[in-house]
């Protein structure tokens, strides 16, 4: 096991300091390879501030209650908040290698808000990069060094760490929103294009590389409609046009907007539209 470490004044306690805005009170690194098992368990917390950065393998923390386990895979940030329950093991078949920094101050909330870390949030995905390790390792040498003006430095340095981390939650939320928008646009673009043919939403979303279920849920959130309900409205509505505009008979036009069972394309057609296709016609007016 690897483990290197500084403390602000050399002292392992955990404090309360609100003569600043931000004080760092120490840093360090983890890094598992034979040890079984290192666990951390502080029923009551602590009174500072603390963010645990998987750089490799996993971390298995115990949010709010003791029997509760979230695993943390690597790419993760942690984030705990003073006298929360801190209940968390490393394993060494996991290979973990873990960066963590304990601070505190009179300002760390609004400070940790501007930075993009909700309050209500703990795990954060902020990917993997060799800048975050840079500025832990950078942290930890000014603790054991202590050099001219070291306290301001660290706080820079904290906060240079949490401005690479909320660039890298605002880059991966825009790169989300731009892939989820894409695939919906294509999805609603696919569905127009082909509402007459027999379409497998199941099928569709596997093509894409999608589960059934997010797709079918991030679909909905997009168009307000289930992918089958959104295919139905569009077979409807356009069956509407046709009774309005053409002579088609009614199974002619089930058979045109997809579908084989005349009875069948009458229901899904009151349903939608309150009257059957027939008297939907009826009331259209004499050309």
């Amino acid at each position: 096991m690897y483990i290197n470490t500084g403390y602000l004044n050399h002292s392992h306690l955990d404090f309360k300091d609100k003569s600043r805005p931000l004080v760092v009170g120490s840093c360090g690194i983890y890094r598992l390879s034979g040890d079984p098992r290192m666990p951390t368990y502080r029923p009551k917390g602590r009174l500072d501030y603390q963010i645990i950065y998987i750089a490799s393998g996993l971390g298995h923390f115990h949010f709010d209650k003791p029997e509760n386990e979230t695993i943390v895979p690597a790419g993760n940030m942690v984030l705990f908040r003073p006298k929360e329950l801190q209940k968390y093991e490393y394993y060494g078949e996991d290979k973990t290698e873990v960066y963590w920094i304990h601070f505190t101050g009179s300002d760390v909330k609004n400070i940790l808000r501007s930075y993009g870390l909700q309050d209500n949030q703990r795990v954060f995905p902020v990917g993997s990069s060799l800048e975050y390790e840079q500025i832990f390792k950078q942290i930890i040498q000014e603790l054991q060094r202590c050099q001219e003006h070291y306290e301001e430095m660290l706080a820079l340095l904290l906060r240079h760490l949490l401005i690479v981390f909320q660039r890298e939650l605002t880059c991966e939320h825009i790169l989300k929103n731009e892939y989820l928008d894409r695939e919906m646009h294509s999805a609603v673009t696919y569905f127009n294009e082909n509402y007459n043919q027999d379409i497998s939403i199941e099928n569709y979303a596997q093509t894409r590389g999608m589960s059934v279920s997010w797709f079918i849920r991030n679909f909905k959130k997009y168009t307000g409609m289930t992918p089958m309900q959104f295919i139905v409205s569009l077979r409807v509505n356009n069956a509407q046009i046709l009774l309005e505009q053409t002579n088609y008979s009614i199974y002619e036009i089930a058979k045109i907007v997809g579908y084989d069972d005349q009875l069948y394309f009458s229901r899904l057609f009151r349903k939608q539209k309150g009257v059957s296709p027939s008297q939907y016609r009826k009331r259209q007016p004499l050309a």
